[in-house]
């Protein structure tokens, strides 16, 4: 026992001379501090010996580590004396009686570390600690025969949770649903659980020493594998790595979710990777449907928020495959009935799928793709028709998508035609396409396509509507506007109107701008511009009703605040029932009427005389008229521009001007100086700037006018009316005073007849005579005042007679025995036109001549007279 050392000494480290081999052949010697994977690396084992004696000769660093007792103070100690509780000794004196007669034992020993002392090898903990041991007695004899014993100590404790450790292990690993692969660093399966078995077939043990690529794609494999090698390196831990491959005996491709970390053994070297994989096979498809279904929802929020912006049909198709292309197919088409387009409700073959169509969109992802579903190639603009039997015109007749086979060796590899159905009406038909390397179509594209079709189908079919309305309202607006060139007594005129579509290129509603001209008694014109406020086939039919309102109030020769002042009082009665008939009543309403019920528009009545060239202008709240003056910048007239028609409760004001010869009057809705983009005050002075050379021929000036403000107009009707005076001559004015006597209507017949000769009317004299001899005599008989007779060249012969009477001539008819009262029926008889209006100081009664001609048929004065009786 004395060669023995007190102390038994660890194993020395090798030297790195000694290559300590990493990983031997199983059975073979492993000279190195810590082979890999050993059990000590886990459990602590101590090691002590006695001598015959009973008392300790060897004591390990081990057993000081783990016992708390230092060598010295261990070496020739009783170790059941020193180490077993008193309570304990007497039955431990008699186990080592026992194990010195050479007796084998193992048991669970308790023991106390003396005072001074610390357990466990932590220099920290309480002295005197308890423990629990399980010791190894091994007898043996000295060198000279004497019986001894070895002892090998673990701690119970260490041993326990080894034990629970161990069986937690088993359960995670065995009874984990999850697959779960213990990887060597060769990356070979070191053990598999029963999950992982599960799927790719037989017994866990079967899986041991395969790898990686035993159950997976090369590719994806060498991807897998590179991985654990650097998890195996680094240490870094990789979750939620996507694994593809397929399950042994099935074609059908699956995924995992895979987790990787290294593994270590209980001195921190590292043994493998684990792998820890669960299928996500349905949650990855899942993922894809809701990922669909997301697109699927974000492409009809789109189409909602992109398709139907315009109520332009070829506008509405191109819309829609600007939505679909290529968030949704390759390629697209769409066809909708030529008849409807054309305007007729039901156009032949609609109801068979054969009536005709034409191709107003198409839209491609991929270049040069000669798609165009069944027959021939069809292109855009193309009219055209679907074979009876093919899937197209079996779409159009019966409502529902159909599946259009490929063509062999296309490009295209799957197509579903879906008609457009709106109000259960088949307006048209869109083909969706996808080429080869795309996905198919599927039921949920199908059902998406048909959405797509429905919604596009309804934008389509409401701007079929609206077109023809559209159609009809600008038909009713034109018919009401005056036909071709007005002409007028002293002035040149030249207009415009352009409805908001024309301005803009794209579609929108009829507007109730409206403009007129209109001839009045001695050779005066009246110039009109009006605006209805609001839009469509009502504000059309509005503007129509103020036309006429505007002309019939006209021919009364009343003053222009007088006509706005009847015209408000109709506008206010337009939106009661019964429209203009509630005119009347509207007059009497109280001002504070509800607005709503009205139509509010605004006009410009202007009077312009030709003999005078003097304009009077009323104003119901429209923009100034635009006077240019030889030689003068473009100005802005100053009339009161007093409030809307239809609003009432306020006057309208008069302004009268003097127009020199050559002069040029605009006036103008707010559609041409106005728009959303530009502010009104822009557009005024961009019109006026644009009357730079009101020289040029009027017709010119109008182009130039709508070139130049251009961009300045768009959203609404431009009505524009342009007028260059050209006053009557002074030689074609014929103008007289007559004394209040009888004498006076032989010298009106004497003026007259020299006036008509000397402007060569000799064919006009007689009954020139004869009419003017009527109307001064009925002056001198029924009027007041002094007499005024006037005689107006132009394009045709004016003759008026004033007096200071306010008492209206009245045409009756004569009995045959009365002595008068047919002269006014002579006048009537005789000439073209005839009538009375008030002036400021009395009352005008004229007639009207045409001037002769090759086209003019003048009546015998004999022939009328006789007629009379």
């Amino acid at each position: 026992m004395s060669e023995i050392p007190a102390r038994a000494e660890e194993p020395t480290e090798p030297t790195e001379s000694e290559g300590p081999a990493q990983h031997a052949p199983l059975g073979d010697a492993v000279w190195q501090s810590s082979p890999p994977g050993s059990i000590y690396d886990y459990i602590k084992v101590a090691s002590f010996s006695i001598g015959p004696d009973g008392l300790v000769d060897q004591w390990s660093l081990r057993a000081e580590q783990l016992l708390g007792i230092r060598a010295e103070d261990a070496v020739g100690a009783d170790p059941i004396d020193s180490f077993i509780d008193p309570d304990l000794r007497e039955r431990g004196q008699r186990k080592m009686t026992e194990i010195l007669d050479g007796r084998e034992w193992t048991g669970v020993v308790p023991f106390r570390t003396p005072d001074g002392a610390t357990g466990s090898g932590d220099a920290n903990a309480p002295r005197g600690q308890r423990g629990l041991a399980e010791v190894y007695v091994m007898p043996t004899r000295t060198e000279d025969g004497q019986r001894a014993a070895v002892c090998i100590v673990v701690d119970v404790r260490v041993l326990r949770s080894i034990e629970t450790d161990l069986a937690a292990s088993q359960a995670i690993f065995g009874q984990s649903p999850f697959g779960f692969l213990l990887i060597d660093p060769d990356l070979r399966v070191r053990r598999a659980n029963q999950r992982f078995a599960s799927v790719f077939g037989g017994t866990p043990d079967d899986h041991r020493g395969k790898g990686v690529h035993d159950y997976l794609p090369r590719a994806e494999a060498d991807r897998v594998s590179a991985t654990l090698r650097r998890v195996l390196e680094t240490g870094d831990s990789i979750t939620d790595m996507h694994v593809t491959g397929f399950v042994p005996g099935t074609e059908e491709r699956r995924h995992w979710s895979v987790n990787l970390y290294r593994v270590h053994s209980g001195s921190g070297r590292p043994i493998g990777v684990a792998w820890l994989g669960t299928d996500i096979t349905a949650r990855r498809q899942a993922a894809r449907e809701a990922a669909a279904a997301r697109r699927n929802l974000a492409l009809l929020n789109e189409a909602g928020a992109r398709i139907g912006n315009s109520l332009d049909l070829e506008t509405t198709a191109r819309e829609l495959l600007d939505v679909v292309v290529p968030g949704f197919c390759d390629l697209a088409t769409v066809d909708l009935y030529q008849g409807l387009l054309a305007g007729d409700e039901t156009p032949p073959g609609l109801a068979d799928g054969s009536a005709e169509l034409r191709r107003v969109a198409f839209s491609s992802a991929v270049s040069e793709v000669p798609f165009h579903g069944t027959g021939e190639r069809v292109k855009l603009g193309a009219v055209h028709h679907y074979p009876f039997n093919s899937p197209c015109a079996d779409a159009l007749r019966t409502a529902r998508p159909r599946t259009v086979p490929a063509e062999e060796g296309g490009l295209v590899q799957s197509t579903i035609a879906v008609p457009m159905v709106a109000h259960d009406t088949v307006v048209g038909l869109v083909q969706f396409a996808r080429t080869k390397g795309s996905e198919p179509f599927g039921d949920r594209d199908r059902d998406l396509a048909v959405e797509l079709a429905a919604r596009a189908a309804v934008c389509i079919d409401n701007a079929r509507l609206y077109r023809r309305e559209h159609e009809r309202a600008l038909i009713l607006q034109r018919s009401l506007l005056p036909p071709g060139d007005p002409e007028a007594s002293g002035l040149d005129i030249a207009c415009r109107y352009l409805p908001g579509n024309a301005a803009t290129g794209r579609a929108s509603e009829v507007g109730g701008d409206w403009f007129d001209v209109i001839e009045l008694p001695g050779h005066r014109t009246a110039l009109v511009v009006g605006d209805v406020m609001g839009r469509g086939l009502r504000a059309a039919v509005a503007m129509g009703e103020l036309r006429t309102a505007v002309r019939t109030l006209a021919q009364l020769d009343l003053e222009p605040a007088e006509v706005l002042g009847q015209l408000d009082e109709i506008a206010r009665g337009l939106g009661a029932p019964g429209g203009v008939q509630q005119a009347t009543r509207a007059a009497r309403r109280p001002r504070e009427a509800d607005l709503s019920e009205v139509y509010l528009a605004t006009c410009v009545y202007a009077v312009y005389d030709a003999v005078t060239r003097r304009c009077t202008f009323a104003n119901a709240g429209h923009l100034p008229p635009v006077l240019v003056e030889p030689g003068e910048s473009a100005l802005m007239l100053d009339v009161p521009p007093g409030l809307p028609l239809g609003v009432g409760g306020e006057p309208f004001e008069e302004v009268e001007v003097e127009l020199p010869e050559g002069a040029l009057l605009a006036l103008y809705t707010d559609g041409l100086v106005e728009s959303r983009d530009h502010p009104l005050d822009e557009g005024l002075r961009a019109f006026v700037g644009a009357l730079t050379d009101p020289a040029q021929p009027l017709e010119d000036v109008c182009d130039q006018v709508l070139h130049t403000l251009d961009s300045h107009h768009g959203e609404d009707d431009i009505a524009l009316l342009m007028a260059r005076v050209q006053g009557l001559p002074g030689d074609s004015v014929g103008d007289w005073t007559l004394p209040r006597e009888p004498r006076s209507v032989g010298r009106a017949r004497e003026y007259a007849r020299a006036q008509l000769l000397a402007w060569d009317m000799e064919p006009l004299v007689d009954t020139t005579e004869l009419l003017v001899s009527e109307l001064v005599t009925n002056a001198l008989r029924y009027g007041e005042g002094e007499i005024r007779l006037r005689l107006l060249l132009d394009r045709t012969l004016v003759c008026e007679v004033w007096d200071s009477g306010l008492v209206q001539p009245r045409r009756r008819r004569a009995r045959d025995t009365d002595e008068g009262g047919r002269g006014l029926q002579l006048v009537g008889l005789l000439s073209a036109a005839w009538g009375s209006r008030r002036t400021p100081h009395g009352k005008t009664v004229w007639f009207e001549l045409p001037l002769p001609g090759a086209d003019t048929q003048l009546t015998d004065p004999a022939e009328a007279l006789l007629s009379l009786f």
